[in-house]
C-alpha cells in the first residue's frame, strides 16, 4: 500500500529530510521491517511517528540517523544520501543512559568531549543548556540524585548539546508517569521552537503525537510504510488544554481512524 501524500504547503527546499522507496530487512532478509516508505519533512518541523509495535518507527529513525544502512531505496538528509553517522543529527533513546560517575553537567559534555578538546564557550553552552531544561540547581548532581524525570532533562540537554539541527528522539518519555510526561512534552515543545530543529519523535500515545507535532506520520503494521501524514493546524504555544478542544480530538479520531485502517 503506498498513500503518500506529501504536504502541499512544502517547497523542495524546505525539505531536509526525505525517503524514497525505503526498505530495510534483518535476519538475512526473512523480516521485512520497512518497504517502499516514502517520505518528506520540512526543516523546523516538528514529526511524530506512530504505529503498531514492531512497524518500523524505531528503524526509520536509525536510517536517517545513518546507524543502520537502508537494504533498497534512499534516505537523504539536506539532499545528500545518509551513508552513516553526520555531525548535524542526533538522536535520544527511552532510557536517559547517563554514566553513573558523571555529573549532569559532565553528561551533558560527553559528546563534545568525545568529538574533541572542551573549551570554555563548550562548558558554558553546557551550563546554558541545563539552565533551559530547568536543571540550573542540579549541574553538579549525580544521575542517582536526580529522579527518572530529571535524567531525561539531562540527556535532552546533551542532544542539544551537540549543536546538530535534527534531532531524533525514539520515545524518550515512554517509561515515565503521565504528569511528569506531560510536563516534559511542554518543555520539549517550548525548547524545540527555541533551537529551531528540525524533529523526529517516536510515540505509541496518540495524544502525545498530536500535542506535539506539525504533522504525524502514520504507517502501517509490518512491513512499516507511511500510509498517511496527518498535518496538525492547531496554533502555537500550546498548552495541555488544548487536548479538550474539538479539533484536537478530530485529530486523534483521524489517527485512530487511519490505524484501524491499515
Amino acid at each position: 500500500m503506498k498513500d503518500y501524500i506529501m504536504s502541499q504547503h512544502a517547497k523542495v527546499d524546505d525539505i531536509v529530510v526525505s525517503g524514497r522507496s525505503v526498505g530495510k530487512t534483518f535476519a538475512n532478509g526473512t523480516v521485512i521491517a520497512l518497504k517502499n516508505a516514502d517520505f518528506d519533512i520540512k526543516r523546523g518541523s516538528f514529526v511524530s511517528l506512530v504505529g503498531p509495535s514492531g512497524c518500523g518507527k524505531s528503524t526509520l529513525l536509525r536510517l536517517v540517523s545513518g546507524l543502520i544502512p537502508a537494504t533498497s531505496g534512499e534516505v537523504t538528509v539536506h539532499n545528500k544520501p545518509v551513508t552513516g553517522p553526520r555531525p548535524d543529527i542526533s538522536m535520544m533513546f527511552q532510557k536517559a543512559t547517563l554514566l553513573e560517575w558523571r555529573t549532569s553537567l559532565e553528561n551533558v559534555l560527553l559528546p563534545t568531549e568525545i568529538a574533541g578538546t572542551i573549551t570554555l564557550a563548550d562548558k558554558n553552552r553546557a551550563m546554558d543548556l541545563l539552565k533551559l531544561v530547568g536543571l540550573g540547581d542540579f549541574v553538579f548532581a549525580f544521575p542517582a540524585q536526580l529522579s527518572g524525570g530529571m535524567q531525561q532533562r539531562v540527556a535532552l540537554a546533551r542532544l542539544l548539546q551537540t549543536g546538530a539541527d535534527i534531532l531524533l528522539m525514539d520515545e524518550p518519555f515512554g517509561a515515565l508517569d503521565e504528569f511528569t510526561r506531560e510536563r516534559l512534552n511542554t518543555e520539549l515543545m517550548r525548547i524545540v521552537s527555541e533551537v529551531g530543529a528540525t524533529t523526529l519523535f517516536v510515540t505509541h500515545n496518540i495524544s502525545e503525537a498530536i500535542f506535539l507535532a506539525d504533522q504525524v506520520f502514520v504507517m502501517t503494521s509490518r512491513p512499516g510504510q507511511v500510509a498517511k501524514i496527518i498535518d496538525v493546524d492547531l496554533e502555537r504555544p500550546r498548552s495541555l488544554s488544548i487536548q479538550t478542544s474539538p479539533e484536537f480530538n478530530n485529530l486523534v479520531a483521524d489517527v485512530r481512524e487511519t490505524l484501524g485502517a491499515v
